[in-house]
């Protein structure tokens, strides 16, 4: 007994078959992503606000919304689910005194900004510049309400922070005698330059950090005593001496041929 088989569809039907499948799968996916795209616009997904937290004694919401309200409008597009928190982040980090922002969503429709500010240590340059050094030892632009208790700290800016670390280390060895740190600078070549608060410069020249405290404290070792001995003031000394320095004191001279007011301590 024979078996009957279909007779299989002509090849224009099979292909019409599969063109309208095809369409109505790219008919669902276009409409899906239209959905999505509708309620991602939606209003109810709009930014309603941004809420600042953290460390800002430099700014308030006021100072903020002043700086960065026409920039959020022109420069951030798209929904609560869309915006770029990035760009968020770039344009509070670009305030003065704002050292990092943190952006985070609040559902349904807030921004959550996490605030960390600049704290000012030191001019970078001189004092009134405009440049300042915070804690981590990094250099930024901002005009402090009170810089005049401010030391002044200077170099190569990509060493901000090596000038900074030296002079922590260098002011705690003067501060035992009573002496202030007023600015302390690296020079291009390499060469280390203090200033006293008594406006006494001291050369401190090249080495590592631990060389050129090693030379600090053989000074400050023995000032005391060459301060007693000598009633004039500090005007300078020049640490680079292999074993001793040379200092120049204020009323002072001596009976050598070395110029008139400097005495060499040996070591």
């Amino acid at each position: 007994m024979a078996t009957l088989r279909p007779n299989p569809l002509p090849l224009d039907v099979r292909l019409m078959t599969l063109v309208t499948r095809v369409l109505v799968v790219m008919f669902v996916v276009l409409c899906s992503a239209l959905l999505v795209t509708w309620l991602v616009q939606h209003p109810v997904w709009s930014v309603r606000a941004i809420t600042v937290q953290g460390d800002v004694a430099h700014q308030n919401a006021v100072s903020f919304r002043a700086q960065l309200a026409t920039q959020m409008k022109t420069r951030l597009t798209g929904s609560f689910l869309t915006v770029d928190l990035g760009q968020v982040r770039d344009l509070f980090e670009g305030v003065p005194w704002v050292r990092k922002a943190v952006v985070q969503r609040e559902f349904p429709n807030r921004l959550r900004v996490t605030i960390e500010e600049h704290e000012a240590v030191a001019w970078w340059g001189q004092s009134g510049s405009g440049q300042l050094v915070n804690q981590q030892g990094e250099v930024f632009d901002a005009s402090p309400d009170d810089g005049d208790g401010l030391p002044e700290l200077a170099g190569p800016a990509e060493q901000s922070d090596l000038v900074w670390a030296l002079y922590q280390t260098l002011a705690a060895e003067f501060a035992r005698l009573q002496l202030g740190l007023e600015r302390l600078e690296l020079s291009e070549r390499g060469g280390w330059q203090a200033r006293l608060d008594s406006g006494a410069v001291i050369e401190l020249g090249r080495g590592t950090p631990d060389e050129l405290m090693e030379r600090t404290r053989r000074f400050t070792a023995t000032l005391g005593q060459l301060t007693e001995r000598y009633a004039g003031a500090v005007q300078s000394a020049d640490l680079r001496y292999p074993n001793g320095y040379a200092l120049r004191m204020r009323g002072v001279t001596t009976v050598t041929d070395a110029p008139a007011g400097t005495t060499h301590t040996p070591r």
